[in-house]
């Protein structure tokens, strides 16, 4: 019995994390595919990176909106519906191929589509950390390293899954696997006995207007007001900018001129491991750290580590490269998820997370564009080596931006300003 009340105490995050390890591994399915499917079909590394940028612009323009949508209509309603349309966007990958009608505007189209989805169920799973810490009686800070490394194993399992899936079945019967996988975690996201919603405190009057634009403008106002936490989400940006092209242009095109599909699967895949670690080790290496000396370690060790990228070394090195820059980043995303649970309200969380996620998304496409078409002229080597530069003096720069001290005061928006009320004088 004492057994079975475990297990029943822990069945909101079992199911949850559950959610977030299959969602993660059907994206780096897909995400692994698209562009070795797109050079198989074209071997145009710009074609490879434009099916990239194109993952990031329905997130530009949806992911503040969907995270205003996850604060009213409930995170689990949300997180369901994005990943039943994400399976649905996926199967028409096969399905436009058996039509044979999968020429290269259908799979960039496609791409487009199903990029569309996935802002609102990452967001909305996101959001349900609080309460489902609260319901399996589990520490917020501990779960924000176990949501994260969870969401990173799926990283680790998806490229070594699609790398197999490729190698049997073929690229495009690899998104099989995509599909069932985002429609067992809408189910288990389902099966959760937790509040949908997070409501907003008593006595706090409703300011946010009526339509989902006003809402997301909220947020925007909210973020930008916490000045250390704004900083720290454009610093990540850019480093996004200039990283990106690296998973989704650069060593696709290197591995795939080699014809090893397999090798490329295992770096993404030692990449996402070392963040995994690094993630699931937040709860015990934040209390070693300030806010602030956490975040430029992640930077700087990240950046640090990609270096012996730049000079395409031989397999072994370039695993022990992917997997040290993912173990120095693994503890930055638990870390963004602590700011906003402990500086913004539990009615507006979705909102933040989805402003942050508009910028995370921003970002990269103009970096696969320029990679991509720089790729073409000058070859893989060169573009890693610029790239590895600007890493590792973005990361630099950031160091002594005054604004990121803000991160360590022990901040909560007050009612007044969370509503969207200008802050005391």
């Amino acid at each position: 019995m004492p057994y079975a009340r475990a297990v029943s105490s822990r069945r909101p995050l079992l199911l949850l994390e559950s959610a977030n390890l299959i969602a993660g591994t059907s994206n780096a399915v897909v995400m692994l595919t698209i562009p070795w499917l797109i050079l198989e079909r074209t071997d145009s590394a710009l074609a490879a990176g434009l099916a990239g940028a194109l993952t990031g612009i329905p997130g530009i323009v949806l992911a503040p909106i969907v995270g205003t949508m996850v604060d009213r209509w409930g995170r689990k309603t949300v997180s369901v519906g994005s990943d039943v349309l994400s399976a649905a966007s996926v199967a028409l990958f096969p399905i436009a191929e058996a039509l044979g009608v999968l020429e290269l505007w259908v799979i960039l189209m496609l791409t487009l589509l199903g990029a569309a989805f996935d802002p609102a169920g990452y967001t909305a799973r996101k959001a349900l950390i609080p309460d489902v810490a609260r319901a399996a009686r589990t520490g917020v800070t501990q779960l924000n390293g176990i949501h994260e490394g969870v969401f990173m194993a799926g990283w680790v399992l998806g490229p070594v899954l699609g790398a197999a899936a490729i190698a049997t079945v073929g690229a495009v019967n690899a998104m099989w696997f995509g599909c069932a996988a985002f429609l067992l975690a809408a189910v288990a996201v389902a099966a959760l006995r937790v509040p949908n919603r997070a409501e907003r405190p008593e006595g706090v009057p409703d300011q946010e207007g009526s339509s989902l634009f006003s809402g997301s403008m909220l947020g925007v106002r909210l973020l930008y007001r916490d000045k250390a936490v704004w900083v720290i989400t454009v610093a990540v940006a850019i480093l996004s900018l200039a990283y990106m092209p690296t998973e989704t242009v650069l060593l696709p095109v290197h591995f795939e001129e080699l014809g090893r599909p397999g090798e490329f699967g295992l770096i993404i895949s030692a990449m996402a491991g070392g963040a995994m670690i690094g993630a699931f080790g937040y709860g015990r290496i934040a209390p070693l750290f300030t806010r602030r000396g956490l975040a430029l370690t992640c930077m700087l060790g990240a950046s640090i580590a990609y270096l012996p990228m730049a000079f395409l070394p031989p397999p072994w090195l370039f695993l022990a490269s992917g997997f040290l820059l993912g173990f120095a980043w693994g503890p930055m995303e638990p870390l963004l998820n602590t700011l906003i649970q402990d500086r913004f309200r539990p009615d507006h969380h979705g909102r933040i997370y989805g402003v942050q996620l508009s910028l995370f998304y921003a970002a990269p496409p103009l970096g696969e564009i320029v990679a991509g078409a720089a790729v073409e002229g000058v070859g893989v080597q060169p573009v890693l080596a610029v790239v590895s530069v600007c890493l590792l003096l973005t990361a630099v720069t950031i160091v002594f931006l005054p604004s990121l001290r803000g991160l360590d005061r022990p901040t909560i928006a007050g009612p007044d300003e969370a509503a969207g009320a200008p802050p005391p004088p």
